[in-house]
This record gives structure tokens, C-alpha cells and sequence, in this order.
């Protein structure tokens, strides 16, 4: 049987708890068949860090942006920042990770006035959006309807996705694919599974959010990009299918979506 091919859709690696042993890490991601990896961003500073790796791995792309929970950071500059980096490096396949969470901060205006910005510019620049939501899917989804009636929503993604079937319906209405995590893998993650069971075969990703949210059975333990091949196997056995095909199927949909193969 030839090796699956996987790709974990967001990740994070310039983190400190990766600096001793990335490269044995690499060695464990190749050995599962990940072949490509997306590192989404965080905070603008960080920005040649994600460069610098992406550099020293090959199959590692990113993204650039701010997520909500540092929104105070965005300044009139932030913008030009971005600008900058999707012009200056290819390997920029997305803008974020952005979004909302009134779960840790519920200070929402300051999160729209990070936010907004970002997904018109994903909009003029044809890129796609990783968007974090915790606690916020009706606001987050209001948001991207008034952006519609305007024409300039972006496409994207809900990343680590632990909403309901109904927020996800109209997520996937407003065009958005699904991304689902090492939540899937959790016994009690009752809603996340129906998610992923009724979930359109053409509209998921899968993705560790390494290094939070280790799947089972390594939960408490750092997470990392081999690991999305259990996220793969949960998937499986709650979709009633096999781990060749969900790896087919999201990896797909991650290379429509990111537009891998089209960088050079």
C-alpha cells in the first residue's frame, strides 16, 4: 500500500518548546506522511520567524496575521506589514490567524478593528483566512454577512472548529471550509463529532494546532504535526470511512484552498 499523504493545516513551531528538537520532529512528520504543513501566525513580530522556517523545511508554508486575543497590537503600520510580507515571500498562502474570542477578552471592538482590515485585505490580495472564533460564531458570522452584501468577503477557514452543526451550516453557506483538531479525537466532544460526521466531504481540513490541543492518546502532552494522523483516524471512524480517503479528501481541499502547488 503506498504512504498516505497528509497535510496539517495549522500549526505553530517557532514556539520555545520546539527549539531543542525540531528537526527530530520533522523526522516523525515525514515518517507519518505529512508533506505539507501550514504555520499560522499569531503576532506580526513573528513574521520572519515563520519566514526563517519555512526556509529551513520545504514543505513548510505560512500565513500572516494577527489573532484576536493580541488585537491592541494592531496599529495604523500593521497593514503595510502585511502587505510587505505577502509581496516579499511566496510561501505566504493565507491571512491570519484573525477572528474572535469573547471566550478570554470580550473586548469585541478592538477585535473588529483588527479584524476587519485583515480580511479586506485577504479580499484584495485573493488569499484565504484562518480564522480563530471562540465563543463568537453569531458575531463572527454577522461580520462575514455584512461582508458578503459588499462583495468582498474573503474565502477561508475555521480553524480548530468546536461550534455547533448550525454555526457550521452557515459558515459553510458563507463559503468557509471546516477545520477540525485533536477535538475530534476527544470522547466528549459530542457536538465537534456531529460537525465532522455531516461535514461536506469537500469542505474540511484537519490540523493539530501543534503545540496546544494534543490528540488522544497524547493529550497533556506537547502536540506536534505527526500527530494529525490520529486526527485523520478519528475522522475515519466517525465519517464510517477509511484514513486513506479523509487524508485524500482534506488534503484536497487544503491545496484548493492554500493554493500549494501553484507556489514556485
Amino acid at each position: 500500500m503506498d504512504a498516505i499523504n497528509l497535510i496539517d493545516s495549522h500549526c505553530h513551531l517557532i514556539f520555545e518548546n520546539f527549539l531543542d528538537d525540531i528537526d527530530e520532529v520533522a523526522g516523525r512528520w515525514r515518517s507519518k506522511g505529512v508533506k505539507k504543513l501550514l504555520h499560522a501566525c499569531v503576532d506580526l513580530s513573528d513574521i520572519p520567524k515563520m519566514q526563517n522556517i519555512s526556509n529551513r523545511f520545504s514543505e513548510i508554508y505560512y500565513s500572516v496575521g494577527l489573532h484576536p486575543l493580541d488585537a491592541n497590537k494592531w496599529d495604523p503600520d500593521s497593514e503595510y506589514v502585511l502587505r510587505e510580507a505577502i509581496k516579499n515571500d511566496n510561501k505566504v498562502v493565507a491571512i491570519g490567524e484573525m477572528g474572535l474570542d469573547l471566550f478570554k477578552n470580550n473586548d469585541i471592538e478592538t477585535q473588529i478593528a483588527a479584524l476587519l482590515p485583515q480580511m479586506r485585505l485577504a479580499f484584495e490580495c485573493d488569499l484565504p483566512v484562518i480564522i480563530h472564533c471562540r465563543d463568537a460564531a453569531n458575531e463572527m458570522i454577522n461580520i462575514c454577512k455584512d461582508l458578503k452584501k459588499d462583495n468582498m468577503c474573503p474565502k477561508g477557514v475555521l480553524h480548530c472548529w468546536s461550534g455547533t452543526v448550525d454555526e457550521m451550516q452557515e459558515f459553510l453557506k458563507l463559503g468557509f471550509y471546516i477545520s477540525f483538531s485533536g477535538i475530534v479525537t476527544f470522547p466528549k466532544a459530542v457536538e465537534t463529532h456531529d460537525c465532522a460526521r455531516l461535514v461536506p466531504k469537500d469542505k474540511y481540513l484537519i490540523e493539530t494546532d501543534s503545540p496546544f490541543l494534543a490528540p488522544v492518546p497524547y493529550r497533556g502532552k506537547r502536540n506536534e504535526p505527526a500527530f494529525v494522523e490520529n486526527v485523520a483516524k478519528s475522522m475515519a471512524l466517525i465519517r464510517s470511512s477509511t484514513v486513506d480517503v479523509i487524508a485524500s479528501e482534506s488534503s484536497q481541499n487544503a491545496e484548493k484552498l492554500f493554493k500549494f502547488d501553484f507556489v514556485i
